[in-house]
């Protein structure tokens, strides 16, 4: 990863308290809007599964992140930084066929995972979509798990979805790029250089119902959803379960 930004040495976390999952004020909702586009191919005739699309738009967010180009002086930074200063909305399209390809010629990031690619863009105004982008259908991505999905290995962070919440697998991408960014400002310069390091490893689940209350409460990191789409506002969507996160609140100790 020699083109990512890698000047995460800080021992404290990187926004701690100023996290927006901490804040209760309407600042961002106030500021001018941006909006992160990520756009998962989709083939008629090989979609992708479900849970292997949700974790590459997870892990597609992180890699924007860490991109040289959006820190310093860097081509995508201001459009970083006024994207964050506002609600971090994610809009998730679908392409295939010419449309990939015409999206693939755009300046972004293009993530695999087992078997589904997902490209994510520089954030851009809430309705500045360049017209390649916003040709792009939102709906359509109602994809399935062909086989059932494994537990996730120990040790790994888990974006542990709501179980009484019904989303589309675009909108569900969304919250769980939501979900690992959330995470990401959480930790420590050194907590994200071992994240990073690992490729951003990752698993989304859906929470057993019996675990959400705990999760929910657990003071790990939350998405609240705005409700512009499929769920009510406020709906508690995902939560982050980072091990690192884990550990500090259970005194340096992981389970």
């Amino acid at each position: 990863m020699s083109s990512q930004h890698r000047n995460h040495t800080s021992d404290v976390p990187a926004v701690g308290a100023d996290s927006p999952f901490r804040q209760e004020h309407v600042a961002r909702a106030e500021a001018p809007q941006f909006v992160l586009p990520l756009v998962v191919r989709i083939e008629k005739a090989e979609p992708p599964a479900r849970t292997d699309a949700l974790e590459t738009a997870a892990r597609a967010v992180l890699v924007l992140l860490t991109d040289e180009r959006a820190h310093g002086e860097g081509e995508w930074a201001e459009a970083v930084r006024d994207w964050q200063d506002a609600r971090i909305r994610k809009v998730v399209r679908r392409a295939r066929g010419a449309e990939w390809r015409k999206a693939g010629t755009l300046p972004g990031v293009t993530v695999h995972g087992d078997a589904v690619e997902v490209r994510v863009f520089p954030p851009v105004p809430l309705d500045g979509w360049p017209k390649e982008l916003a040709k792009l259908q939102v709906s359509g991505t109602d994809l399935d798990d062909p086989e059932p999905v494994a537990p996730a290995a120990a040790g790994t962070a888990v974006l542990w979805l709501n179980p009484d919440l019904e989303m589309s697998a675009g909108k569900a991408m969304a919250q769980a790029g939501h979900a690992a960014q959330l995470a990401w400002w959480e930790l420590t310069g050194a907590e994200r250089t071992a994240w990073q390091d690992s490729g951003f490893r990752l698993a989304v689940r859906t929470a057993a119902r019996e675990r959400w209350a705990e999760l929910n409460g657990s003071g790990l990191p939350v998405v609240r959803d705005a409700g512009f789409t499929e769920i009510a506002p406020g709906s508690a969507t995902v939560v982050a379960d980072h091990p690192a996160l884990r550990a500090r609140l259970s005194g340096g100790v992981s389970r």
